[in-house]
Parts: structure tokens; C-alpha cells; sequence
């Protein structure tokens, strides 16, 4: 079986992502699941670029990794420094890696125009780098920087750097398609000559300006290339790098090649929410192998074809790299889907029950009032629980009122709710104020059902969404409220739909009250 190394350059490229910064803790930590993922090499920046990298370097070499190898990055020595002067040089050797990769030109446009300096030097700066570090770490890795580039403008000079590089002692030529242009015809066509040209092994290192990351470095691959570079999530400077969330499945499920065991790969998902989170950036649900939706089915003849084989509709199971298979409850939902939902919510029934169809079109008459229930399946238990005779009710509602005021020009408006419900024949009245009124709501709701459910102090309100459905009405638009809440261990979305917010958002907060009720 080939083997394929996997180098994740998630802390140096995918820190360059707009919007992101990762601290220094923030790098330790995805550092350490990386090596629980099974990445073989970590480069984890450049150090002496700035404080943070350095601050970086000193700390990792306290953890004890077990997969991984962590790699410092830098370039080729200054023009005008020999390499044993030159600072940086010097700086990458205080990190004290076992590998360091260096890149350098290989476009002769950027030798002349960025650097300015002869080609001739430029082969010299390559050689001179990797020779001297060669002699102390372990191995060198050369990025060939805008190698697609420079190879298609001038192929000799783009491969006369290579040829100095393995002269310097390289390890491995990583060819970069640096600005993201190459297309994947032209990169197999190119890696495959490189590699007739060269003993030393390959990489591919590509970033997605053209959607094509992915698809470049899986061609490489087949072309002969025996290293990938990318992030975690594709993230990375512009549109981003090549996505190793991705590429390791595709190597592992269906090129068959060996690049991280099985039992690793089930922690893909982990580790693609776990960079997400600390990226404090919001998961794609659409993503390919991990998002929420890589294995969701909504039409209710796929529903039923999944359920009987779900390679039907599935191109892997996805339980392979940690995910699992979800049935959406839509207006495009039938007698499977409601059947399926069934089973995950522990509910027992029969699949010729009469019920079953008349949840179906309960279900399709509330979306067409502009439910949704995708994005609610807490509302969507409640509601089959209902029909099914199953629900318990755990208190009624008296009456509610709602002041918003705004006392003088300048100052934040005061919203207050005072409510009053029934529990058990017992009356609660109370009131609270809030962010706003929705808010305002909630807390008196919570105010007078704590002393009764003392386990409701544990629930959070953690997103709440609004959106228009009728347009074209203004203020007196129709509008669907979502909400998702949390406790100490879940999460659960529940939904409301009315002509007035405050009572679309009343119904979102009951269903998510009563959700967390009903599983204690």
C-alpha cells in the first residue's frame, strides 16, 4: 500500500485567514489534536517573524507528541547576509525542530521583481540555506514557491531551483501552486514530469483561488507526489489552502492509500469543529465528509432508498470519518422520514400506523405557514409526541405583558415581561427585564417555572435568529423565530411562526422549555 504523509499547515497559513487569530494557547491546543488526529508533520510558523511564533516554538517543545512532528518555516537566507550571519537562519535553528522547511522562489518574475537579484544568486541563497541547515536538524523540506507558475513561464529556471535544492541536501521538493491558478490538467502533467526528472521525493502544496485545492492535490498525488500540504477546513490566506479535511478521506477511502489508520480518521469531524471553534468561526454545515449536511437526506424517496441501503444516496458511511447520518423534516418529507425521526427519538410506533400519515400532513400545513423544522427537531419530537398522545404538559399560561421604554433620547430602551402561569394548580406570577423583549421574556418565563423545575437554572439561550417570511408586508410581515438552547450536555432548536415577533418568539421558548422538561 503507498504511503502518503499528510503536513498541516494550519497554524501558519491557516493563521493568515481573514477574520482569525490564533494565540498562542489556541495553537498549543489544535497542536495536540492534530497529533491525536495522526498528521504526520506540523508546521507551526515562522519563527522569529513575530513574538507570538517564537512564544510558540519555546512551549511546544514541552509537549510530548506522539504522531506528529512539529516543523518550524522560513525562508531562504537574505541576499545580503551569508547564511551563517543571517538572523533569521538562526532563528529557525533556536526552535530546535527535528525539520525546518524553507521556500524559495522558483518564478523567475519574482527573483527579478521581489528580491532583485540575479537568477544566478537566487540558486545560490536555495543551496546555500539547505546545505547549512542540512548539516544540523534532521531533514529539510524546500517549498518551491510559485513553482506552477514558474514553471510554465520559464521551465528551465523553474526546475535549475529544484536541482539547487537537492544539491543543498532537500529532503523533499514541495511544488506550491502559490496563487491558486493552476488547474488540475496542468498540475498532473506537470508533477508527473517533475517526478521523471527527480529521485527526490514530492510534494503539493495549493491553495483554492480557483476551487481547485482539493482536486490539484489528489492529481499530484496519482502523479507521483508522496507529500500533501493544506489546513484543516481549507483555511488560509485569500480563498484559502487546500482542505485536509477532504483529502485525507479521499486518500485513505478512495485512493486506498495509507495515510492515517481508520480509528484515526473517526476523529475528522472532531477535529474539523474543534478548529472551528477555537477559530471562533461558525462550522459549514455543507461541508463535504463532516458538515452537518454531508450526510443529510430531506426528500422522502431518498429517505426511503437510505434507509433500506444507504449507499443509495451515500458515497461513504459516514460514521468512517465521525459523522452520521441525519433525515431532515420538511415539506419534501413522507412516511420514512417520520418513521426514521421515530427511531432517534426513542418514540415506539407502528409503520402502518394511521398516525404517521396524519404527522405528515400536520407537518407539510405548518410549513406552508412558514415552519421549519431543519433546524427545530426539538418543536418536531414535540409535535410527534403530541399526536402520538405521548406529551405532557407541565404548566399553562395565564397571561403575559411585554413594556419596551424608551424614556429619553440617547438612553437604551428598558424592556420588562411580567407572566403569569399555572403548575400544578399553583399560580406564579412575576416579572424581569431584559436585552430587548424577547430576552425580557424569557427571564420572567424562567423566573416563574424555576421554583417549580429548579433543573431550568442549567438552560442557556444560545442563538436566536429571525427571519421574514412575507416580504413585501413591512412591519406587518409574517416572521419565523428559531431558537437554540443549551444545557451543561445539549443542544436542541426549537421554532415559532406568527404575524407578531413576541409570539412567534413565545412559542420558540415554550417548545425549548418543555423540551428540556421532558428529558429532565
Amino acid at each position: 500500500m503507498r504511503h502518503i504523509e499528510i503536513y498541516d499547515t494550519t497554524l501558519r497559513d491557516g493563521a493568515q485567514t481573514e477574520d482569525i487569530s490564533f494565540s498562542v494557547e489556541d495553537k498549543l491546543r489544535i497542536l495536540e489534536r492534530l497529533d491525536e488526529l495522526g498528521i504526520h508533520y506540523v508546521e507551526g510558523g515562522w519563527p522569529g517573524a513575530n513574538p507570538k511564533d517564537s512564544e510558540f516554538f519555546d512551549k511546544a517543545k514541552r509537549l510530548r507528541l506522539k504522531n506528529s512532528v512539529l516543523v518550524a518555516f522560513g525562508s531562504t537566507h537574505r541576499a545580503s547576509r551569508k547564511v551563517y550571519n543571517d538572523s533569521n537562519i538562526k532563528t529557525l535553528l533556536r526552535a530546535e525542530t527535528p525539520i525546518v522547511t524553507i521556500f524559495g522562489k522558483s518564478w523567475d518574475l519574482h527573483v527579478k521583481e521581489a528580491l532583485r537579484i540575479s537568477l544566478s544568486r537566487n540558486l545560490d541563497l536555495i543551496h546555500d540555506t539547505l546545505s547549512y541547515l542540512k548539516k544540523r536538524v534532521s531533514r529539510v523540506f524546500f517549498d518551491a514557491e510559485h513553482f506552477f507558475d514558474g514553471y510554465k513561464s520559464n521551465p528551465e529556471y523553474a526546475m535549475s531551483t529544484l536541482e539547487a535544492a537537492v544539491s543543498g541536501g532537500a529532503d523533499c521538493l514541495i511544488l506550491c501552486d502559490t496563487n491558486g491558478g493552476t488547474l488540475p490538467l496542468e498540475v498532473e502533467r506537470i508533477v508527473r514530469e517533475i517526478s521523471e526528472r527527480f529521485d527526490t521525493p514530492l510534494g503539493i502544496h495549493a491553495h483554492n483561488d480557483s476551487e481547485c485545492a482539493v482536486a490539484n492535490s489528489l492529481v499530484a498525488v496519482s502523479a507521483g507526489a508522496v507529500q500533501v500540504q493544506g489546513t484543516i477546513n481549507g483555511l488560509g490566506e485569500r480563498c484559502g489552502n487546500a482542505n485536509l479535511i477532504s483529502i485525507i478521506p479521499c486518500l485513505k477511502l478512495k485512493f486506498k492509500y495509507d495515510c492515517i489508520t481508520s480509528e484515526k480518521l473517526k476523529k475528522l469531524k472532531d477535529v474539523s469543529r474543534f478548529v472551528s471553534e477555537i477559530a471562533n468561526i461558525g462550522h459549514f454545515k455543507r461541508q463535504p465528509f463532516v458538515g452537518d449536511s454531508a450526510f443529510a437526506h430531506k426528500g422522502g424517496i431518498h429517505v426511503s432508498a437510505v434507509l433500506r441501503h444507504p449507499e443509495t444516496y451515500e458515497h461513504i458511511r459516514p460514521e468512517l470519518v465521525g459523522n452520521y447520518q441525519r433525515v431532515l423534516i420538511s415539506e419534501l418529507a413522507g412516511r420514512s422520514n417520520v418513521i426514521r425521526k421515530a427511531r432517534e427519538f426513542n418514540l415506539k410506533i407502528d409503520p402502518d400506523s394511521p398516525r404517521i400519515n396524519r404527522i405528515v400532513r400536520q407537518l407539510k400545513e405548518l410549513e406552508k405557514q412558514g415552519y421549519q423544522f431543519e433546524g427545530a427537531e426539538a418543536s418536531f419530537e414535540l409535535l410527534m409526541r403530541k399526536e402520538l398522545g405521548l406529551h405532557k404538559k407541565f404548566f399553562n399560561l395565564i397571561g403575559a405583558r411585554v413594556i419596551v421604554e424608551k424614556r429619553r433620547e440617547g438612553e437604551v430602551p428598558v424592556s420588562e415581561a411580567t407572566i403569569m402561569v399555572e403548575v400544578n394548580g399553583k399560580l406564579e406570577h412575576t416579572a424581569a427585564t431584559g436585552n430587548g423583549p424577547v430576552n425580557a421574556l424569557d427571564n420572567a418565563l424562567r423566573k416563574a417555572l424555576e421554583k417549580f423545575y429548579p433543573q431550568l437554572k442549567e438552560v442557556s439561550l444560545l442563538d436566536y435568529k429571525v427571519r421574514v417570511l412575507t416580504a413585501g408586508e413591512g412591519t406587518a410581515a409574517k416572521v419565523r423565530v428559531l431558537v437554540e438552547s443549551g444545557d451543561n450536555t445539549h443542544k436542541w432548536g426549537t421554532v415559532g411562526v406568527s404575524e407578531n415577533i413576541i409570539e412567534a418568539s413565545w412559542q420558540a421558548l415554550v417548545d425549548s422549555i418543555e423540551y428540556k422538561l421532558l428529558k429532565g
